[in-house]
């Protein structure tokens, strides 16, 4: 269970609990504040806390540019402006606390984005929860033929079973040794801090995530991509929902310039050039090498 009956009752009582206030509140934000979004088997996602809205990114720019954004008509207009020519500073005006379960693994990955600040759960004043992520029989995947970092065809039959039991028995097997090392009856114990290197990187832990609109779609630009690691892209998919419902304005510019958009080098855009002007062009003739060819190809046949 992601989050414990005591867990859910406090969820309850903080939702059920209002505060006049003069700040600014996102109605759609307000729908997801607190509540948590179940993720992968054990994990979730939820809005401890948030500030701004589309309105304050454009308070900000107005502010910033002054009478360059004159001939914007709206906040909408704005916003797309702004983020069609990638002036970043207005967007960081919106910041956003998430509460996040997650396991090991994924939580390295995520801590790459260092644009954050992060407080999480620490092994060496509690012991670990008994909770382990273990793929879905569809999750799991042979190693990718033509990407060294990515996934293949799924497992199937006896092989997808014998992984999965390898991966709970050795889950079990290194928690029970975990709480015979902490134990305090007749014996000494391990420290914590100690014993926790004998967990595996699919033991689940936690910490609060706080970071401005500008990095976190940064974030999402890269986690909520199909070429993501399935593992953490559940989570940013996750979090994309409540960005959409919270700043719909700049998630909808989001999704045009930077998750349905495209950058072109100098020479992809020399090569579009010549091919409506009808000129045959090749990989060889392009200037490019294969691989920016492959990629120039995804973009312009889809």
């Amino acid at each position: 269970m992601p989050l414990s009956p005591e867990q859910l009752r406090e969820v309850d009582d903080l939702r059920a609990e209002t505060t006049p206030t003069l700040r600014a509140t996102a109605p759609g934000m307000e729908q997801h504040l607190y509540t948590p979004v179940q993720v992968l088997d054990h994990g979730f996602v939820r809005v401890v806390d948030y500030m701004g809205d589309d309105a304050a990114i454009t308070q900000a720019a107005r502010v910033s540019y002054g009478r360059g954004t004159k001939s914007v008509s709206n906040d909408e207009g704005l916003i797309r402006y702004l983020m069609r020519h990638w002036h970043s500073t207005p967007f960081e005006m919106c910041e956003i606390k998430l509460h996040v379960k997650l396991p090991v693994f994924v939580a390295r990955q995520w801590i790459r984005h260092r644009t954050a600040n992060v407080n999480e759960y620490s092994a060496r004043y509690s012991i670990l929860d008994r909770e382990f992520y273990i793929p879905a029989p569809d999750a799991l995947a042979a190693q990718s033929v033509v990407n060294n970092q990515g996934r293949g065809e799924a497992l199937q039959g006896e092989e997808a079973e014998r992984v999965l039991r390898y991966l709970r028995d050795d889950a079990m097997r290194a928690y029970d040794h975990y709480e015979e090392m902490i134990s305090t009856e007749g014996q000494q114990g391990l420290a914590r801090e100690l014993a926790r290197m004998n967990l595996p990187a699919n033991i689940y832990t936690q910490w609060y995530w706080k970071t401005d609109l500008h990095n976190l779609l940064h974030f999402l630009r890269l986690r909520a991509d199909a070429h993501a690691q399935y593992e953490i892209r559940v989570y940013a998919e996750a979090i994309a929902g409540m960005v959409k419902d919270w700043v719909p304005f700049a998630y909808k510019a989001f999704e045009d310039y930077r998750m349905g958009g495209a950058t072109l080098s100098a020479a992809a855009i020399d090569c579009v050039k010549r091919m409506i002007a009808g000129e045959e062009v090749t990989q060889e003739n392009s200037g490019m090498s294969k691989g920016e060819w492959r990629e120039f190809q995804g973009v312009i046949e889809g």
